[in-house]
Order: C-alpha cells, then structure tokens, then sequence
C-alpha cells in the first residue's frame, strides 16, 4: 500500500479513502460514489477489525463476503481495494493503540468500552497508510465520525474527515452489515428507533426545546413495543455529543437498543434556527 501510494500519489493531494469493513452495501456504495465525485483516485479498504469487537461481541461470524465486495468496487470503479492481512497490520510484537478520551467515554464507549481505541487505533493506520486527502464515514455511525475527526485534529493529520447522509430504505431502516442477523418480525420491531428518532425531531419542530421532554416523547415510541431493551436515548450537542437540557444550535439525537441480541444504533441531525 505504501509503495503503490508512493508511486502513485507520492504529494497525496488527490487520493479518497473509504474505510469499511467489508460485506458492502448500499451505504458504503453512496461513501464511495461521494469519493469518486470529489476526487481523482478512490482507495476502498476491506478489513474486519478485531480490536474494535468485545470479547462476547460477533467477530467471528460478522458477515464477509469479499468477492461481493470486489464486485462492487470494481461497479463503482474503484482505483484500489486495500484488504489487509490481519498479522500484516496488527504483527506478533503490535503495542502501540490510539485512543481519543471524552469523546469516547459516553454513549458507544460506555455500552462498549473497548469499541473506539479499536476504532483510532485501525483508522490511524489507514490514514497512515494511504495519506489520503480526503476519507469518506457515514452519518449512521455518527460517534465514530466525531471521535475520528477528533483524532485528525489532535494529531494533526493532513485529512479531510467527510460526513455522508446515512442511506435507508424506504420505510426509513438505516442500512447496517448486521441488519441480516434479524428476522422480519425482529427487524420491524427495531425499525421503532427511527421512529422513535422522527418522533423528537417532530417534537422540535413544533417548538419543543427541553431536552428531557424530547426524550419522554422518543421514548413513548420504543414503549410500546416489546422485546426490545433500551441502552440510551439523549439529545445531545452536535459535536461534543454532550447531553444538553435546552435545545439550540445544532442537536444530534441519539439512539441505541438491543433485539435477539442484536444492537442497532441510529441518529439524526437536527438545526434549529431560533
């Protein structure tokens, strides 16, 4: 990677990175059209992470599907597929890990504590790696876009963190590699957190600007719905992800709940202008 990125881009100015890791879809598909739009080489990297799953987490069977993913890469054409060996990026003697501290601590990094140092850790080295100019992160994972953009800004690191809309079908479910560990029922019954979410986005624009009552009327939503636990529902400051008790400014609501075993996050973004 190191070499191909030398030879290819040696001042780094036009080269686009996606991180994912792997069993593509739709959502990854838009992160890598907005890369091709906006720059001359569009590097996509497949790499399941290990440093980023608990131990009772689903790293063993999170979906791989690389010939898929090839596929789609070379649909959307793609510049270079970056598949990283897993004793190549993390070697017997690897000791050195990232972290990024407030940021991390809440939400996510509170429910999975080892999540985000798994996270800077990986992205630092692909950020390493591939020197991009700019690297493409959807909206759905909406902590990890601040934690990293935190990280490039402390360490100083000459790339531009873009976010992009989190894509959904039509009945408003964020696209995730995981939605298919769930049955049709389990699914619909998950689908209530966009609810919820859409509920204190509307009760915001009708007015409402008290945090605590915004998150009474997103939880009404998840309520009434059975076999699901919730891990958190909080209006929170855009970018310190800072819980807020009057809403202003720009508000991200946050959301997290678990099926079968399953957790499923969501957000959106709102902007209020008075």
């Amino acid at each position: 990677m190191q070499v191909w990125r030398r030879r290819h881009d040696p001042l780094g100015t036009s080269i686009g990175l996606v991180p994912t890791m792997g069993a593509l879809h739709a959502g990854h598909r838009s992160l890598i059209q907005r890369a091709r739009r906006t720059c001359q080489t569009v590097v996509v990297s497949l790499f399941v992470n290990p440093l980023q799953f608990g131990p009772a987490e689903d790293y063993g069977r999170y979906p791989r599907a690389q010939s898929q993913d090839l596929a789609c890469c070379r649909e959307e054409n793609v510049d270079l597929v970056f598949i990283p060996n897993l004793n190549t990026l993390y070697p017997q003697d690897f000791q050195t890990t990232v972290a990024v501290s407030t940021l991390a601590q809440r939400w996510e990094g509170e429910q999975r504590p080892e999540h985000f140092q798994g996270v800077t850790t990986v992205v630092t080295k692909l950020l390493n790696l591939v020197r991009p100019a700019r690297a493409f992160f959807g909206q759905k994972d909406y902590q990890q876009f601040c934690v990293i953009r935190q990280l490039v800004k402390d360490l100083d690191v000459d790339t531009r963190v873009i976010l992009c809309p989190t894509i959904r079908e039509s009945d408003g479910f964020a696209l995730s590699s995981r939605n298919d560990y769930v049955t049709k029922s389990q699914r619909q019954r998950a689908l209530s957190l966009y609810q919820a979410l859409s509920a204190g986005k509307a009760a915001i624009a009708g007015g409402l600007r008290r945090a605590d009552l915004v998150e009474k009327n997103m939880a009404k939503v998840l309520d009434a719905r059975h076999g699901l636990a919730v891990d958190y529902l909080a209006c929170c400051d855009a970018r310190t992800l800072e819980p807020l008790s009057r809403l202003r400014g720009t508000v991200v609501l946050l959301g997290a709940i678990r099926i079968g075993g399953v957790r499923f996050i969501d957000n959106l973004i709102v902007r209020i202008r008075r």
